[in-house]
């Protein structure tokens, strides 16, 4: 029960992630990368801050801090802004095709802060996967190089950041990570959406605010409740794998919802990714 029970929550918290680029792709049209990704922590800090106080969970021991804010640098600080920045050069659709990285960025800070020793399969099938995504990213005439690498710095950090997260969730619980890191974050990060709010909230579009909303309660919470609840119940390795989904449900909102061109190149090279990630996964 429990193993089905971590597979449906790991599957809601992968199609609650999907939403995350094309919502900030609207918001930053209207909101600066800097106050999109201070501001949907801050909102998310103070819900996890209720959560944290209304279930009386326990204060994370001072050796867990250095962790945590590893989780803070990755998810809560360095994803969403460096997907902001990218997102104002390329579109949802071509940004989603890095997130086919994630499980194998994801499974490389396994190895290093986990010490796992996978077989040398693995490394044939992860340097295939990032040679496939870079291959595309310099031939593909609307990309920018400038969007490509902070894509790729995205993926990085996000990798670390679940990586901490999920040996955190074996002695703090799953939810309760991302909600002890957004309050690490929540001063920092308070003062900079002070510093750099816009200047005329009223002119701000009813979709921006939505995608902001958006961003804020799902992605940088709700999400992280269930993927964490997932990947404890259900087993890292396994649940892990969901992510393979990511970038089919991430292309298409974005073709649905943006009406961005989804090309056939963007599907292709998808695919080969996620067939190099499941084979580095399978030799991990």
């Amino acid at each position: 029960m429990r193993w089905g029970d971590g597979w449906g929550s790991g599957f809601l918290g992968v199609m609650i992630f999907s939403g995350s680029l094309p919502a900030t792709r609207v918001a930053v049209a209207e909101f600066s990368p800097v106050f999109l990704t201070s501001a949907r922590a801050v909102l998310a800090a103070f819900l996890g801050a209720a959560l944290l106080t209304g279930l009386r969970q326990p204060r994370p021991s001072r050796t867990d801090l250095g962790a945590l804010a590893l989780v803070s640098l990755g998810v809560v600080v360095g994803f969403p802004l460096l997907t902001a920045l990218a997102l104002q050069h390329i579109t949802a659709a071509h940004s989603i095709v890095f997130v086919g990285l994630l499980p194998l960025a994801t499974a490389v800070f396994g190895v290093l802060r986990g010490g796992e020793r996978p077989r040398p399969a693995f490394w044939l099938f992860s340097g295939a996967g990032s040679l496939t995504v870079v291959i595309f990213a310099l031939l593909q005439g609307g990309g920018s190089l400038k969007g490509d690498l902070l894509m790729l710095a995205a993926i990085v950090l996000c990798g670390l950041g679940y990586a901490e997260g999920a040996v955190l969730s074996r002695r703090l619980g799953g939810w309760q990570v991302i909600c002890w890191a957004l309050l690490l974050s929540l001063p920092p990060m308070l003062i900079l959406a002070v510093l750099v709010r816009p200047a005329d909230f009223a002119a701000v579009t009813l979709p921006a605010w939505l995608c902001l909303a958006y961003v804020s309660i799902f992605s940088m919470l709700v999400g992280f409740v269930f993927w964490y609840r997932g990947l404890a119940r259900g087993g890292i390795a396994g649940v892990g794998q969901l992510q393979l989904l990511q970038p089919f449900f991430g292309l298409l909102l974005a073709g649905l919802l943006l009406g961005e061109p989804v090309q056939w190149a963007m599907i292709f090279v998808t695919v080969l990714v996620v067939a190099c990630v499941a084979g580095a996964k399978r030799f991990a």
